[in-house]
């Protein structure tokens, strides 16, 4: 078995029954859960993602795979995420389909990017505003992982945080997601270049036709995604050219 390391905010140790469970009692370390899949998506689940408490205070830090394992997320393993909406201009939203050689939640379609901010300087934060610009660092990171969308065509300024979500959502059997997910909305023209292991399929939707895709069953959409679009999207997306601004750097973090 691989060496599994958790990060406090300050220094690494390895993970032993002593620091671990100081923490989240047995939690599951295993790698059975990652048999069988994408090489290159085994590799991310490698990544450090910053674990919380419920008020998104980092507590710590574990891997990707770690926090998405459901025994974990059922003894309360939370991390960090965020959800970018990236708009034309056209006020069109950029939707992808996530690959089928994604772990979590594959051939889904989704908002245009939906990742965590890492354990690293330009990308975390113990207070909000920190932790807003970490996760627009983030944000632009990913987009070209993802998507291949140059940085120049994505401004850090350019990005608008809304809001905090907490919530979870299962997967599969094995894998889920629980996270306080922060919000991004941007409106830029940009070139497009996704990965195919990252990116099935993507296109740009009106409100109108967004509310019809929701209708064919054909078609399965992120847990996270229809929880934003069920309670506030549509609302935010109708003021993104004159009324954005009061819904903007929300402080208080939304149960769902």
């Amino acid at each position: 078995m691989s060496v599994t390391t958790i990060e406090t905010q300050t220094r690494s140790v390895p993970i032993t029954a002593e620091t671990i469970l100081s923490l989240f009692p047995d939690i599951d370390t295993s790698g059975e859960a990652l048999e069988g899949h994408d090489e290159e998506q085994i590799r991310l689940m490698d990544e450090v993602c910053i674990v919380t408490d419920e008020n998104d205070m980092p507590i710590g830090t574990a891997s990707k795979k770690l926090c998405h394992l459901m025994t974990n997320i059922d003894k309360g393993l939370l991390h960090r995420a965020f959800s970018v909406f990236l708009f034309n201009d056209k006020n069109e939203l950029l939707l992808q389909q996530r690959a089928s050689e994604k772990i979590t939640f594959p051939d889904m379609w989704t908002n245009t990017c939906c990742s965590h901010p890492l354990h690293m300087a330009s990308e975390t934060g113990s207070n909000l505003e920190d932790s807003v610009l970490g996760v627009k660092n983030a944000a632009r990171r990913k987009l070209d992982h993802e998507l291949g969308i140059k940085k120049e065509q994505v401004p850090l300024e350019d990005f608008h945080f809304l809001t905090r979500i907490h919530y979870k959502a299962p997967s599969d059997g094995k894998w889920g997601e629980h996270e306080i997910d922060y919000i991004l909305f941007i409106k830029a023209n940009v070139d497009l270049n996704p990965s195919p292991n990252e990116v099935k399929d993507v296109q740009y939707v009106s409100a109108e036709k967004l509310k019809q895709l929701f209708e064919d069953p054909s078609l399965k959409f992120t847990p996270w995604f229809k929880l934003i679009c069920n309670s506030m999207l549509f609302e935010w997306w109708a003021n993104l050219d004159t009324g954005l601004d009061k819904y903007k750097n929300e402080q208080e973090i939304r149960r769902m």
